[in-house]
């Protein structure tokens, strides 16, 4: 075994050499069916879910007016800083878990174990979330011939959001590739809808509701209590809609349009050539979505002026009505149905790659790290099936949300650090892929994350520890001991 995989103690790190080495284990190794436009059908499908037909209207409504447009640029270049680590990562350590498997070779042990038990909240939340939006679309698209909620007595099932779960976890336990495929149509589709709105909403296009560009400034109402952000707490200050300062958090709220990006370098095991394709398929994507985004929030604050739009329930479908285009509603719906289709299917995929990883690696139980004759985890594709659809069946989820991105972004972070403490202890290791102006990217790319990260509610901080929490106990009585470098 290596030196760096023999160190005692919390901090004992994983060599990269050894985490590849693992992927050759005949029992738990994962098939290499991916290109790089596969990974690129997974990014795309990931992040333009139903965000690009609601996120947009709602932004420009109550915080940027016109300039939403530049805020998605603004939070693309923070995307694509962190894009930027995360493709020399892929391209050096190819292997799944993305940000557990990186801090592993890097921070050691411990922190390895915070980062998979923070990226199974954001994955497992992700999946019960996006399904649960994904059932509330269907039922608009049954135009209430049918409800995907049924109340049993005082609890609501949603079996929407269980069925889709279900067909995920189906395609993914019989293969990568198949999901790959199955993605693409759906974000055929969901290209398709998004194009037909760029063409029909450009006849409705007065560059007049473009003016003011950037609104003036105005107060917003204060959050009290444990809703404010963290920055707000600790200054005492009240938030500001427009101007400026709404730009730039507009720009922080765009950014959770991007999520989901990473989860391309979580499938770098199973792509064919990984030091050439992964860091293609984080950037291509990261193109793409960007162009959808940027065009969409062009043509929807063209369309009419930001406030026609300050409902905080506003979608592009009211910018259609207010025109008349009612028909329009129903297109959104099919395309942001396709849209959470894909949303659902690659969290889940991240979610069962992180813990095969960590089950290979002895944190949690190693049973679960075999993988069936697909090459896939079919057991951890079970399970996390079980407990996605239970959570969105039966779970009111609400603010819970945000846990999704404070799990982000602290994983985020954290790589852009590695990449600098890889640099420093391994700089022998072959690179597919190297960050450019080391150390400004990967510093840049970090203390982004952070300011992200306390302009979140002091509650979500607060859930975030106890989860954290509870996560130490399992590494302490279980992980530490059963680890493969104990």
């Amino acid at each position: 075994m290596d030196n760096e995989a023999r160190r005692g103690g919390l901090f004992r790190t994983k060599s990269v050499e050894q985490s590849i080495r693992d992927t050759d284990e005949p029992d738990s190794k994962l098939r290499r069916d991916l290109t790089a436009t596969d990974l690129i059908v997974f990014g795309v499908a990931v992040v333009i879910g139903a965000g690009i037909f609601t996120l947009t209207a709602q932004t420009a409504g109550t915080m940027a007016g016109p300039s939403v447009s530049l805020a998605f640029v603004l939070a693309a270049i923070t995307c694509g800083l962190t894009a930027l680590c995360y493709a020399e990562f892929a391209s050096t350590v190819p292997v799944a878990g993305s940000a557990y498997t990186y801090a592993y070779a890097t921070f050691g042990e411990l922190i390895a174990w915070i980062i998979g038990w923070d990226l199974i909240l954001e994955f497992a939340l992700a999946v019960s979330v996006v399904a649960k939006g994904w059932s509330q679309y269907l039922g608009e698209v049954l135009g209430g011939w049918v409800s995907p909620v049924v109340h049993l007595g005082s609890v609501k099932f949603d079996w929407g959001a269980l069925v889709i779960i279900a067909i995920v976890g189906v395609l993914l336990a019989t293969g990568t590739k198949l999901s790959s495929r199955v993605s693409a149509v759906a974000v055929a589709i969901k290209l398709g809808v998004i194009a037909l709105i760029l063409v029909v909403g450009a006849t409705y296009f007065k560059p007049a509701n473009l003016t003011p560009y950037l609104p003036p400034a105005q107060p917003s109402a204060k959050a009290d209590g444990l809703h404010q952000s963290v920055l707000a707490w600790l200054t005492g200050s009240g938030g500001t809609s427009f101007g400026w300062f709404g730009l730039l958090s507009a720009a922080s709220i765009a950014f959770f349009a991007f999520i989901g990006f990473d989860v391309v370098a979580t499938a770098a095991e199973e792509t064919r050539n990984p030091q050439r394709d992964v860091p293609r398929g984080i950037f291509g994507s990261l193109i793409i979505v960007t162009v959808c985004y940027v065009a969409v929030s062009i043509v929807l604050t063209g369309m009419v002026s930001y406030t026609q739009l300050q409902d905080e329930n506003a979608t592009l479908a009211t910018a259609f009505a207010l025109h008349g285009a009612t028909w329009a509603k129903n297109i959104i719906a099919i395309g942001a149905l396709a849209g959470l289709s894909t949303v659902v299917m690659v969290m889940f995929l991240g979610q069962t790659r992180v813990l095969f990883a960590m089950a290979r690696d002895g944190l949690i139980p190693s049973g679960l790290a075999r993988t069936g004759r697909h090459g896939t985890p079919v057991r951890l594709t079970v399970i996390v099936g079980v407990v996605c659809a239970a959570l969105a069946a039966f779970v009111d989820f609400g603010t819970l949300a945000g846990l999704v991105n404070i799990g982000t972004l602290v994983a985020f972070a954290l790589v852009a650090i590695g990449v600098l403490i890889l640099r420093r202890t391994r700089p022998d290791l072959p690179r597919g892929f190297q960050v450019p102006f080391v150390p400004a990217i990967p510093i840049l790319a970090a203390l982004s994350c952070v300011w992200l990260l306390i302009n979140l509610s002091v509650e979500t901080w607060l859930r975030f520890v106890i989860w954290m929490v509870i996560g130490a106990g399992i590494y302490v009585g279980y992980g530490r001991t059963h680890s493969r470098l104990a």
